[in-house]
């Protein structure tokens, strides 16, 4: 069995100016596969090698026969995508063409109508999926049996048929990622100027954010064992000489407790990797005593979804947190010697520059490191896009890329909406290189910041920052003349949720509300107060009630409410985290009162 996968030639000038990011779906498919009994695999990486149709078909024109090809998309990548795969149905016509990813798990009703030679779509988490599917194709069952395969979408003359979801796999430890299918000397994380990974350690989400659909699309929360995490990471450092790498997971400090597991053991092995995460403002805020202890562990950059400067803004994207509450978690982060990044969305309907301009004066306010202005994009498939789906105007997938104006605020066109956020990167960075990286104590720190300001500038001036050089944009005087390229023929057909997302976000509410009212009910019974801190158990005051108990315990119960399986707290678990909680309470000096409670 002859295996292809291809990773499509999809660039935008988002978060590849930083480097050549190593895709890590292809590492833990192909592990999968292998370990099922299929070996006989290759990779193409049409993105990194930045491979045109004709050098693709050269690539796979090596091929004497390819038994299955799959390929992934985003939903920006979902027409290379498309035509990658045709490409392979052109050069081999008997093989079996399998697409993955979020767009097509909630898209493939359109994907199929629009791209009928793909034979498949798998729908969410791929690997199991795709190893039946595979032993399908070896046993020649395929295509007869397909209907059988649960996890996938395919046409059926005029019609599509979906099959019933695979169920998630549990077990995420018997995933064990093959990094040796990478060439590794390809993939560059300019700001460090070594080898980059982005392994995970859990996946998916237990949080409902509107405009985000990872949550869907990964159904349950799962985590990884820590210490299977740092033998992968050891793999990636001993065999394969990565030096940095970005944790995958959505959200990695959900679970404090696995969390602080893994930084332990990162400590312990003495590995001297450096590492960065995307995580909440909540979070930090709750985890603020344990901040050295991550940048001991090699922790050195945090990106922060602040999204807005409006707490309109933060409200209308769901997000729990306040302004005062990013602003404060900025400082500490930066206290504790790590780099922070906040994040921004543009462009919703009520934007003005006025308001852009607010985020840059509260970028500059918060002392944040870095900042990164991303355009409102409405995933099709979101909630968020549900809302406002009358003011869509662009169905052209290939550019909802979080740098293209999608949406035209009321008061903006779009070449002045571009123009405004351009305005906050030159200010922001140019105040931050002359002022602040070069004077920076930490020699660390100053080498990271400094680092990432060469990405920025090496992508701004080659004009690939931003998309910047596609639509002709050179300053203020071209707003009226940026060529947006939009295609007006792409339409929206008929899209899915994956699995039962209503019982999903109802189980959610309902979870955080029953452990906001158990803490509150503890609260009252101990005489303290709990105020304004709740907000997923992730800021607590030192005077409440987490000041008497071990922190994990509570935190775990509401911000991992939603969460599925191991990760969820059972209600004999909250009942008992209180009780430890009121004997506590009950022997606690007044100094322990106060303290910052620390993990057991």
């Amino acid at each position: 069995m002859r295996i292809v996968l291809i990773h499509p030639n999809y660039h935008s000038g988002g978060a590849e100016i930083a480097g050549k990011w190593s895709p890590a779906w292809v590492a833990y498919l192909a592990g999968y596969l292998k370990a099922g009994g299929y070996s006989d695999i290759r990779f193409i990486d049409a993105m990194t090698d930045e491979l045109s149709e004709d050098q693709l078909r050269a690539e796979l024109a090596k091929e004497e026969r390819i038994d299955v090809v799959g390929c992934t998309a985003m939903t920006p990548s979902i027409y290379k995508a498309e035509r990658a795969l045709q490409i392979a149905r052109e050069m081999h016509p008997n093989v079996v063409t399998v697409l993955g990813g979020i767009h097509g798990t909630f898209m493939y009703n359109q994907v199929l109508k629009e791209a009928p030679w793909i034979d498949a779509v798998v729908r969410g988490e791929g690997e199991a999926v795709m190893l039946n599917l595979v032993e399908s194709v070896h046993a020649g069952r395929w295509p007869n049996d397909r209907g059988q395969i649960g996890g996938i979408a395919y046409r059926e003359g005029d019609k599509v048929v979906a099959t019933k979801p695979e169920p998630p796999i549990r077990d995420v430890d018997t995933i064990v990622a093959d990094w040796s299918i990478l060439d590794w000397k390809k993939y560059i994380y300019i700001p460090m100027n070594t080898r980059v990974a982005t392994p995970n350690m859990a996946r998916g989400c237990p949080f409902t954010c509107s405009f985000c659909s990872q949550w869907k699309f990964w159904r349950d929360y799962r985590v990884r064992d820590p210490k299977r995490v740092v033998d992968e990471i050891e793999t990636l450092v001993k065999e394969h000489e990565v030096g940095f790498f970005i944790l995958a997971d959505e959200e990695p400090t959900i679970n404090k407790k696995a969390f602080v597991a893994f930084c332990q053991e990162l400590i312990d092995r003495n590995l001297g990797i450096y590492w960065g995460i995307n995580t909440r403002v909540s979070d930090v805020l709750r985890d603020e005593a344990e901040l050295p202890f991550y940048r001991k562990a090699g922790l050195v950059h945090i990106s922060l979804g602040t999204e807005a400067a409006a707490q309109l803004n933060l409200d209308l994207f769901n997000k729990e947190t306040t302004v005062a509450e990013n602003k404060k978690a900025i400082r500490i982060l930066r206290e504790a010697g790590i780099v922070t990044e906040a994040q921004f969305i543009m462009g919703i309907d009520s934007e003005t520059k006025e308001t852009i301009n607010e985020t840059y004066l509260m970028a500059m306010d918060w002392g944040a490191d870095m900042a990164n202005w991303s355009m409102f994009t409405p995933w099709p498939y979101s909630d968020l896009y549900r809302e406002m789906e009358d003011k869509v105007e662009v169905l052209d997938f290939e550019k909802y890329n979080f740098v293209t104006p999608i949406m035209k605020p009321k008061a903006m066109e779009r070449g002045e909406l571009l123009d405004a956020v351009m305005n906050n990167y030159r200010r922001f960075y140019m105040r931050r290189s002359l002022f602040h990286y070069p004077w920076i104590r930490d020699p660390l720190r100053r080498r990271y910041l400094l680092g990432c300001l060469k990405a920025f500038l090496i992508a701004a001036f080659g004009r690939r920052f931003y998309d910047l050089g596609r639509v002709g944009y050179w300053g203020p005087q071209t707003i009226k003349k940026l060529k947006w390229k939009f295609d007006s023929s792409r339409k929206l057909d008929e899209k899915v949720d994956f699995g039962d997302v209503a019982s999903w976000k109802s189980r959610t509410a309902r979870k955080e509300s029953e452990a906001e009212a158990r803490m509150k009910a503890a609260e009252v019974e101990l005489g303290l107060d709990l105020g304004d801190a709740r907000r997923t158990v992730a800021a607590p005051k030192t005077t409440s009630l987490l000041a008497h108990a071990n922190v994990n315990d509570l935190a775990q119960g509401a911000s991992a409410c939603g969460g599925g399986g191991d990760q969820q707290m059972s209600d004999a678990d909250m009942e008992a985290a209180l009780d430890r909680a009121r004997a506590h309470a009950a022997t606690a000096s007044p100094s322990r009162a106060a303290g910052n409670p620390q993990m057991s």
